[in-house]
């Protein structure tokens, strides 16, 4: 069944995405990032740091940009950029560390099916999972740039290092663990004032947690903004004269209400027909008993009307979702994909860690809130 014409919109992969960011930056650097030609035009500069603020969507940060006073000055340094779909971390970061669309690099959401298992494991504690080379086997811009002779350094938190998802997403380079954002602008300083040229990528992620716990209207959420503005200051101030320095983000966010969720394990109608559930709660990958996928659509499409794209796996293909997508990740998606208007979200208390259950922020859908990142940009004050 083709997808219903709603004001909801698969994000664009072909200018301006996610995908585009590492590549263009390596290539303002002077260096040839493989995969697909950068089609962002960033100041050249001999070294350049590179953040990940989680969570810190375009239109978030423009209705707080009173409280981020160093973020608000480089907001129209560049359009605002498309993280794709779905909006979340895990396939954000594979999107942003391959310089790939999801479909070719395959983390296709917070949680997904190993195919021919039935096993659903989640991407981010990457429990149960499979081996994360094989799983994504592509290289990553990082790979690549140190090939090149690009030396690279990745910043976080000390227990991202050899994880799953960065081993998948962010391989590359030298890790350098942090415990807090202001230790973080240190080491990358520190690498960038030991080489001549050099690339330093820093991710943080306070501003997704408080967004999740509390909401992305919350005092924490705005605090955590205002943390993030003070180091990121600090950090542009002292940066080498021929240093640039780029922010971006992996997904905005949107709060639900706890009581418009619906919970699958209460409602027989949604589940019947669905043997497991991966994806987001707002974005969620049905995978049917066989011959059920059409029967699951037409009832999810029933139900939600013009607040939800409810399409088949090959639809949702075509329609260019995923972007280019790989013949081995096809499996991955599930039979049916939803994609939810803003308020609405899908839970599973059967198959879910009951703290998720709990979060009043999310994201992974495809409204402007949750898809649309900055790209702010600092060029270097010296060539």
């Amino acid at each position: 069944m083709p997808p219903p014409s709603l004001p909801l919109h698969p994000p664009s992969y072909r200018h301006g995405a996610l995908p585009d960011v590492l590549p263009s930056i390596v290539a303002s650097l002077g260096f040839a990032p493989g995969h697909r030609r950068p089609s962002l035009i960033l100041p050249p500069a001999r070294r350049s740091v590179v953040v990940l603020l989680d969570g810190l969507g375009e239109r978030l940060l423009r209705r707080r940009a009173g409280h981020a006073p160093f973020l608000r000055s480089l907001l129209d340094s560049n359009p605002a950029l498309a993280c794709g779909f779905p909006s979340t971390t895990a396939t954000s970061m594979a999107s942003f560390g391959t310089g790939l669309p999801p479909g070719a690099h395959g983390l296709l959401g917070y949680q997904s099916i190993i195919p021919g298992t039935g096993v659903v494991f989640d991407h981010l504690s990457w429990e149960h999972g499979p081996d994360p080379r094989a799983w994504q086997p592509e290289s990553t811009v990082f790979e690549r740039s140190v090939a090149a002779g690009l030396p690279v350094a990745r910043i976080g938190l000390p227990r991202f290092d050899g994880s799953g998802l960065t081993v998948a997403a962010l391989r590359g380079g030298r890790f350098f663990g942090a415990n807090s954002l202001a230790a973080g602008v240190d080491a990358a300083l520190r690498f960038v004032d030991r080489h001549q040229q050099a690339l330093a990528y820093l991710y943080w992620g306070d501003i997704d947690k408080a967004g999740h716990e509390t909401g992305c209207d919350s005092l924490p959420w705005t605090r955590a903004l205002e943390e993030a503005d003070t180091h990121l200051g600090r950090l542009a101030e002292r940066l080498p004269a021929d240093a640039s320095l780029h922010v971006t983000a992996d997904h905005g966010m949107v709060d639900v209400p706890f009581d418009q969720r619906i919970d699958l394990a209460t409602d027989r109608e949604l589940d019947a027909g669905i043997v497991a559930i991966g994806g987001e709660p707002r974005a969620p990958h049905l995978y049917c008993a066989p011959g059920a996928a059409a029967d699951v659509a037409a009832a999810w499409s029933a139900r939600f009307g013009e607040r939800a794209l409810v399409v088949e796996r090959e639809a949702a293909i075509a329609a260019g979702w995923f972007g280019m997508t790989a013949e081995r990740n096809r499996p991955r998606i599930g039979d049916v994909v939803v994609a939810f208007d803003a308020g609405l979200a899908v839970e599973d208390s059967r198959r879910s860690k009951p703290v998720l259950l709990t979060l009043l922020g999310m994201h992974g859908s495809m409204t402007p809130d949750e898809v649309e990142v900055p790209l702010l940009t600092l060029p270097p004050r010296a060539a």
